[in-house]
């Protein structure tokens, strides 16, 4: 295709406390970007709508006279590369969730660098891998680098994984992801349809999460489990994950504390604790970045053959300021089932 001069884009010029007014999200006209480095140019066909889109809403930056484009989720088609790529050419279609410290995919033509962006999956459309990047790379971070698990499924027999808040877009990769791994999975949820998302995702059990849950872990059998992945409200499970690992288990955290947290509890257990966020290999330019490429790449082949599914479970249609009021919305009131699309400008 021949590259446009302007795109249409959503945006911001002043970050405000949530919720805001209804104006606060613009459709916007702004020029197309030129790919230089390793930069990609992908045309962006649809984009998925995370925690961080909400959060990034409000903070400490000023009003800018250049918007503040969000949207760290996106599948595409590669139209033009910077001169030092190797990975992509035009035409390719690719998924990734971008870095947090550029503009956002909210978009029709976006920059990314190809090291963290992957070949889509053949077998979805746009909109079903859109869903899938943000949420993919922090599953398997947290799992496979953060925790050390091993991919090799005998290597995991007889072990287990509690999974806390599992219905969400993490949690329904990483329930696919460990159990294909081989590892006994038990999910959290607290509603009966985000029980059954959890259970058809793999789980082989589910307990909720806003009742005491050693309890529900004791009624399984279980008196300790052998890692931990909390994606929901670290300050408030901290006691109850001290008590449910197993000794010299790890525990692994995507949600930061607002509070302190006792980590003395874990010493007595030999307990390894870990953080994730996807964002710092891209943020911090780190000597392994390339590493998303390739984890996007094997995500997609196991996509591709069946082995894990996308965990889009709605979609919007156009990409546009009103949509995106509509699914930041949805995602701020933090009852999100799966994940959120938007397709088409």
């Amino acid at each position: 295709m021949v590259k446009p001069v302007t795109m249409k884009a959503v945006g911001f010029f002043k970050p405000l406390p949530v919720p805001e007014p209804e104006e606060y999200l613009v459709d916007l006209v702004i020029d197309v970007p030129t790919p230089e480095g390793r930069d990609l140019l992908v045309q962006v066909r649809a984009v998925s709508i995370n925690p961080a889109d909400v959060k990034s809403r409000s903070g400490s930056k000023a009003a800018s006279e250049s918007p503040i484009i969000l949207g760290w989720d996106a599948a595409g088609i590669v139209i033009e590369t910077g001169p030092d790529c190797t990975l992509f050419k035009p035409g390719d279609e690719v998924y990734y969730a971008g870095a947090i410290d550029r503009s956002g995919c909210n978009s029709e033509f976006h920059l990314v660098d190809e090291r963290i962006a992957g070949s889509k999956p053949k077998s979805l459309s746009f909109a079903e891998a859109a869903a899938m990047p943000l949420t993919s790379i922090t599953a398997w971070e947290s799992l496979f680098v953060r925790l050390g698990i091993s991919r090799n499924a005998p290597d995991n027999r007889h072990k287990t994984i509690l999974i806390i808040g599992a219905a969400g877009g993490v949690g329904s990769v990483a329930t696919q992801l460990a159990k294909h791994s081989g590892l006994a999975v038990i999910g959290t949820a607290s509603r009966a349809e985000s029980f059954r998302w959890v259970k058809e995702h793999g789980a082989d059990a589910v307990i909720n999460h806003r009742e005491a849950m050693l309890p529900q872990l004791s009624a399984l059998g279980m008196e300790h489990v052998d890692y931990i992945l909390c994606l929901h409200d670290t300050a408030a499970h901290w006691s109850f994950m001290a008590e449910a690992i197993r000794p010299q288990g790890s525990i692994c955290s995507i949600v930061p504390v607002q509070q302190p947290v006792h980590l003395g509890l874990l010493f007595s257990k030999s307990v390894s604790f870990h953080w994730e966020l996807m964002f710092t290999r891209a943020k911090y330019r780190t000597d392994d970045m390339i590493e998303q490429h390739n984890l996007l790449n094997a995500v997609a082949e196991l996509m591709d053959a069946g082995e894990i599914k996308t965990t889009m479970a709605q979609l919007l249609t156009p990409i546009n300021a009103s949509n995106l009021r509509i699914a930041h919305e949805q995602v701020r009131a933090g009852d999100m089932i799966g994940k959120l699309v938007l397709e088409q400008f």
